[in-house]
């Protein structure tokens, strides 16, 4: 049975005699076989110069891009009615301009990426508030040839938000207002430059809320979630977002505006085109309304995290999580003990060890549903099976929203603690559960046969972890720096491994530059030749967010 320690600590779980004498012994899978794996995937060739090394890949400026002039930002200065709606360095080349330039220094937090791994050196920055202030926008960039990246909250993690070369930062976080929610059908319409979690605060006043959780909901954009498809930590509850999007209001290259901002749940009437702008990454349209369905928020949520000593006892315990929690199941997420180590050493000042001791791995479960009792009942029959089986060596159970909240911040804190102990190369993957973590156990025993990895080495860190319950594995490699010796024994190797094992090169985070030329390790010649095409069909100039994704 459970017994409550005294708060604030989480209470620990005290087993039965069996659960306290029986722990599995069973070891991880053996990783796949490390022959060489390049023929599994026809090499991609990089871009012939003249190029720029961004964030580690290498690409080149196309001449079809016009270069910016003064006349250019006086032109979008009679868009933008307000000075402060235009950042630029480009001086002005009479006393009687309509805008001032800038420092360039103002442009390094729409330059750079949240991590400072990809550098553009856009010398312009709009900030439009209206959707009609976009489509203008992007009647003037289509007619004189200039190149735009849409950029959100700026939290990707494949350099898909920020500029390659000096395109045209179109920053939409001036696009913030709630439009309408209907709390009778619980459909939320909204602009794209909304956070996250200000919508999740604003709904959940009314007993909903949104139907995907990120760790950089402080920050990040609905639009730039819906134009990534981004997955996050209620995927296994609530799905896809191309599921639960309902509709979309877009500005195409041309500055034409899409309205297909329906809240219908079911509309049959032709092709549903929402679909090609969700996870297109801002290359076919800029995303400025988006309507969702949202789910009920749940009245009774419960979280706990299990200490386990193997792989194999991961994939295990999950199968009796499904079994015994059904569809009050919302969360599944595991990581490792480096992983854990890391967010100890590195994580913002309050996330605590439960534990007592450390474990080669952990999971973290939520359950989320409207009857507590039910709830509770459920959770405790499966926390004595798991005791008794001697399935899980360890456990805590949050009683409280603060131990709920700190449980959570276990998982969460990873990438913010990684970044923190050094530069991280992330890779965000999908594949058959039960081949995520050999993945990682092998880009250890490689770094290790390089003589880089381990503590004071070039390699700090390899961290596991992701969502068990979607197969989204993610590694993150903390290293001294973005350095391409360390990119080469990474790359295309893991790649190469994904493709082996029919994965996905792109679970969730996207394409954008980092894998813009990766993606024949996952699509057919085939399948990529028609996306190609699809972009070709709406931005046949190429000027939207160019370089990435698809390259044409």
């Amino acid at each position: 049975m459970l017994q409550p320690a005294s708060r604030p600590a989480a209470p620990r779980i005290i087993g039965t005699s069996a659960a306290t004498a029986t722990y599995s012994t069973r070891a991880s899978p053996s990783p796949v076989p490390r022959a060489d794996l390049r023929a599994a995937q026809p090499h991609l060739a990089a871009p012939s110069a003249p190029s720029l090394r961004c964030g580690l890949a290498t690409v080149a400026r196309s001449d079809a891009f016009a270069n910016l002039t003064s006349a250019d930002v006086e032109a979008f200065a009679k868009i933008l009615p307000s000075p402060s709606q235009i950042l630029t360095t480009i001086a002005p080349e009479f006393g009687s301009a309509s805008y001032q330039p800038v420092d360039p220094s103002e442009l390094d937090t729409f330059n750079n990426d949240w991590m400072n791994k990809y550098h553009g050196r856009s010398q312009l920055v709009l900030k439009p508030k209206t959707t009609s202030e976009v489509s203008e926008i992007m009647k003037y960039c289509h007619a004189k040839n200039i190149a735009v990246v849409p950029q959100g909250g700026n939290t990707g993690l494949v350099g898909g938000g920020v500029p390659v070369f000096d395109e045209v930062v179109v920053q939409l976080g001036g696009l913030n207002q709630i439009r309408s929610f209907d709390e009778v059908a619980g459909t939320l319409v909204c602009d794209a430059g909304c956070i996250l979690e200000s919508l999740d605060n604003h709904i959940g006043e009314k007993g909903y809320m949104m139907p995907l959780d990120l760790g950089a909901k402080g920050s990040c954009h609905i639009g730039g979630n819906v134009a990534t498809n981004a997955g996050g930590l209620r995927f296994l509850r609530y799905g896809s977002l191309h599921g639960t999007v309902l509709g979309l209001e877009v500005v195409l290259p041309d500055g034409t505006i899409m309205d297909t901002l329906s809240t219908l749940r079911k509309d049959n009437t032709g092709f549903d085109l929402k679909q090609l702008f969700i996870g297109s990454e801002g290359t076919i349209g800029l995303i400025t309304g988006v309507a969702i369905a949202t789910p009920r928020r749940p009245s009774a949520v419960n979280v706990a995290v299990f200490a386990l000593d193997s792989y194999d006892a991961v994939q295990t315990v999950f199968g009796q999580v499904k079994k015994h929690c059904g569809e009050i199941l919302s969360a599944f997420e595991f990581f490792d003990q480096t992983s854990f180590d890391v967010v100890q050493k590195h994580a913002t000042a309050g996330v605590r060890d439960p534990f007592e001791a450390r474990h080669p791995f952990y999971v973290l479960i939520e359950t989320s549903g409207s009857n507590k009792d039910h709830d509770d009942e459920k959770l405790q029959v499966l926390l004595e099976h798991l005791m008794e089986e001697g399935m899980i060596q360890d456990g805590v159970l949050a009683q409280d929203e603060t131990q709920l909240q700190g449980l959570w911040a276990l998982r969460e804190s990873i990438p913010e603690a990684a970044g923190k102990m050094g530069k991280v190369f992330k890779y965000d993957l999908s594949m058959p559960i039960d081949k995520m973590y050999a993945l990682v156990q092998d880009m250890r025993t490689r770094f290790d046969e390089h003589g880089v990895h381990g503590e004071g080495n070039d390699v700090g860190a390899v961290c596991g972890y992701g969502h068990i319950g979607d197969g989204n594995l993610h590694i993150n490699i903390v290293a001294k720096s973005y350095d391409p010796k360390i990119e080469s024994i990474i790359e295309p190797y893991i790649y190469e491994w994904t493709s082996s094992v029919k994965g996905s090169v792109s679970a969730e985070h996207g394409l954008g530059l980092m894998k813009a030329t990766k993606i024949g390790y996952t699509k057919t010649p085939e399948s990529i030749e028609y996306m190609k095409k699809i972009k070709n069909v709406f931005d046949p100039k190429g000027i939207l967010n160019p370089y990435k994704y698809i390259q044409v």
